[in-house]
């Protein structure tokens, strides 16, 4: 059991089905409705902290991302002239 300086408590308000259904799961993998609670809010947590760190894109994606890369857009006139002056900046400081 960790001890108590290591942990942290969390309360919520459940449905009374959600809370038979918890209950029934937990007795069915022979764990208690803490335990059950508690390893799968942590599974959650962690997929949802895993999947967010994925980008997912769709085929189409994927190939204008491609085509991007390979062939990419010539600047604007305006990044043009923000380069020149960025260049200009540079050379005189």
């Amino acid at each position: 059991m960790p001890s108590t300086s290591n942990t942290a408590r969390l309360e919520a308000r459940i449905s009374t089905e959600l809370h038979a259904a918890l209950k029934r799961a937990a007795e069915l993998t022979d764990r208690t409705v803490t335990d059950f609670v508690v390893s799968a809010v942590q599974e959650a947590a962690q997929r949802a902290i895993r999947e967010a760190g994925v980008i997912s894109l769709s085929l189409l994606d994927q190939e204008r991302f491609a085509n991007a890369l390979l062939s990419p857009a010539k600047p604007a006139p305006a990044l043009r002239r923000a380069f020149a002056r960025r260049r200009k900046l540079i050379s005189s400081g």
